[in-house]
């Protein structure tokens, strides 16, 4: 029954490919030789698609015929059935219904892909694969269920204005921030699709920012996914829970286990969202690999991250070039920002990670672009990146001076610098009172700095609170 209704369909999708050109136009960048059964209905497929690629036109039977005609690797049986197909197909019927046929043809095309991927995935278990183990799995499935025809094929100026004038008054998906001064200069948070880069030396506070924002983020109830490819696992939970419990971390590793157990649980009580840390071993980890990660933790934990932390970008691998091949650490940064960009696009979600300060801007208190470490193919790929930079003076305030360096999201010249309170201690960040800051002066200005509110003290712990209740109920 269902072998007969498959090549009822497959013969009325080839009559309409010599029949209606318009039909064959859409439908052929979606249509592969492998949705059919038949070796003889396939061959007929290729013969058309390949007419209409080479000719700009449909065939008609007579040029079919003479292509079969031609064909020498046919065997008698196969000639036979492809000159009956022909025939059968080129008789005209009654014209279907254009919506019916674009629907009945992408169900085709799923089913037939699904079919395929189960039959390939059957064969890689038993061992029949020379090519692919069962770490493909999630990938084969994910890509037959991902079939769909787009026919999308570009913006229209004039045409598409309205759905233009639309865009631009459409309230766009941010994940925002627990720090007010980031919200101001990302106009609220960070769109999804996109490759958010923090620039700092060593020990400046990398790290620190981006645990400092997942766990923001996670008591936003946003789905997290922090992979490490410096720290273990265990670190950075380590500094997830002082942050969250606001606890030092040497506090931490005294506390008794029934205080820690209420602490956790007064941390997740209002949470529904899950965070996940993944590590991978330093400089093995590729953009393939996060893509097999995120659909194996979609399958076995129906989890779905709503942001992405990558610590570090330095450390991970390119899935297009090989370390040794003669490729420059500018190629090769650059395609790993590249890569994470477009895995950033392909999953509709922000992606945040790092990068290290070079030589000269390990001591540089006004850090710019140009210190960048290995490749500055990375700025030009990020969407946004901003530097941290730390002074003895900033370190005796309990400070961090923050730097706009790149920003898609608003003017990178307004509020292009500002301070935040920073606790080591307790893995945490937050705002104070810049008004008395001037920070357009000269470096030294810059570093001598004196702010309104007192890290350490009640204002801190208030303001902190405070940010984090206020995101939690924010709506962009």
């Amino acid at each position: 029954m269902w072998s007969s209704l498959v090549e009822t369909t497959e013969k009325i999708i080839l009559r309409n490919l010599m029949a209606n050109e318009e039909y064959a136009r859409k439908v052929l960048p979606f249509l592969q030789g492998e949705y059919f059964k038949s070796r003889v209905d396939r061959t007929v497929f290729e013969m058309i698609r390949d007419h209409l690629s080479k000719y700009n036109a449909t065939p008609t039977k007579e040029v079919l015929s003479i292509t079969i005609d031609e064909k020498s690797n046919l065997s008698e049986q196969d000639y036979t059935e492809c000159i009956t197909l022909v025939d059968q197909i080129s008789h005209p019927t009654e014209k279907a219904d254009p919506v019916w046929l674009i629907d009945k043809t992408e169900n085709f095309c799923k089913d037939r892909a699904i079919y395929n991927a189960i039959l390939e995935s059957i064969e890689i278990i038993d061992g029949k694969s020379k090519t692919k183990t069962k770490n493909a799995l999630p990938e084969i499935l994910s890509n037959a269920l991902a079939v769909s025809f787009d026919e999308h094929i570009g913006h229209d100026y004039e045409g598409d204005a309205d759905s233009r004038f639309d865009f631009y008054h459409r309230v766009e998906t941010k994940i925002p921030f627990d720090l007010e001064f980031f919200n101001t200069i990302t106009n609220g948070g960070v769109p999804n699709k996109t490759l958010n880069i923090i620039l700092a030396g060593t020990g400046v506070g990398k790290s620190l920012f981006m645990c400092h924002h997942a766990a923001a983020c996670y008591a936003a109830n946003k789905n997290v996914l922090y992979i490490t490819c410096e720290m273990s696992e265990e670190r950075i939970a380590e500094r997830i829970d002082a942050n969250l419990m606001d606890i030092t971390l040497d506090d931490l590793k005294i506390l008794p286990k029934s205080s820690y157990e209420k602490k956790i649980q007064r941390v997740t009580k209002n949470i529904q969202s899950k965070m996940i840390v993944k590590e991978y071993p330093t400089a093995t980890a590729n953009v393939q690999h996060f893509r097999t990660l995120l659909e194996e933790l979609k399958l076995k934990k129906n989890f779905v991250p709503d942001v992405i932390f990558i610590d570090y970008l330095n450390i991970c691998v390119s899935s297009r070039f090989k370390n040794g091949n003669n490729v420059n650490s500018y190629t090769m940064i650059k395609a790993i920002a590249e890569e994470l960009r477009g895995l950033a696009v392909e999953k509709d979600i922000p992606i945040f990670s790092a990068t290290q300060t070079n030589r000269s801007g390990f001591a540089n208190s006004d850090v710019g672009l140009e210190d960048t470490s290995e490749s500055f193919g990375l700025p030009a790929t990020a969407d946004f990146m901003f530097a941290l930079i730390t002074t003895e003076e900033l370190e005796e305030q309990g400070h961090i001076l923050v730097k706009q360096l790149k920003n898609r999201y608003n003017d990178v010249f307004k509020n292009k610098k500002f301070v935040l309170g920073i606790n080591r201690g307790k893995m945490k960040l937050a705002d104070v009172d810049n008004s008395t800051v001037n920070l357009q002066g000269s470096n030294q200005e810059e570093t001598d700095m004196s702010c309104g509110v007192g890290f350490d003290g009640r204002n801190y712990d208030e303001k902190f609170a405070s940010n984090r209740n206020k995101i939690r109920n924010l709506k962009v």
